[in-house]
């Protein structure tokens, strides 16, 4: 049975939004190395769609090697009531819907990977689907743009793993709380 597991750039005021613009003071091959630890386990990547529209926008026609054949060849999964037919090859389209969730995670050896989405991942956690949440925290306050919890409902969540980077990013891993 596969488990879904979220990882996120994310500042320390909590905001996820546009990584690109704020975290590459940070990233160094410490940092590559937590992020290509966490690419090996991944069997399939599961999103919103919105983060479907910018991916398939982006990576069909990408160059970035070797990132652009590890995305177009995945399984990738997208929660939407209204994707019918996906173009991006080996997309899925599920309906937001638990039990089709709680299928998936059944006919998957490994870790699906959900990146990004974050209204998408407290669907997840509100829902009892989200079994890890892999944060990369920058010490970096960027005041705007959306944050991962950004609404009033509360998840409580147990510390599975922590380290701290040379950058002074902390690898943090949770888990829902029992």
């Amino acid at each position: 049975m596969g488990k879904i597991v979220s990882n996120f750039f994310i500042a320390l005021d909590g905001v996820v939004e546009a990584p690109d613009q704020w975290h590459s003071p940070y990233f160094n091959d410490e940092m590559g190395a937590v992020v290509g630890a966490g690419m090996e386990t991944n069997k399939a990547f599961l999103m919103g769609r919105k983060l479907y529209d910018e991916w398939a926008a982006y990576w069909p026609e990408s160059t970035d090697e070797p990132f652009a054949t590890y995305f177009n060849t995945m399984p990738k999964y997208v929660i939407s009531s209204s994707l019918e037919k996906p173009t991006w090859n080996n997309t899925t389209a599920l309906p937001g819907d638990v039990d089709e969730v709680r299928r998936l995670k059944e006919t998957i050896d490994g870790d699906i990977c959900i990146t990004g989405s974050a209204t998408t991942v407290r669907w997840l956690l509100a829902n009892g689907l989200l079994d890890e949440l892999r944060l990369l925290v920058h010490p970096i306050a960027v005041g705007r743009g959306q944050r991962l919890f950004d609404d009033t409902t509360t998840h409580r969540l147990q510390l599975v793993d922590s380290a701290v980077l040379s950058t002074g990013v902390l690898n943090l891993s949770y888990a829902p709380a029992s």
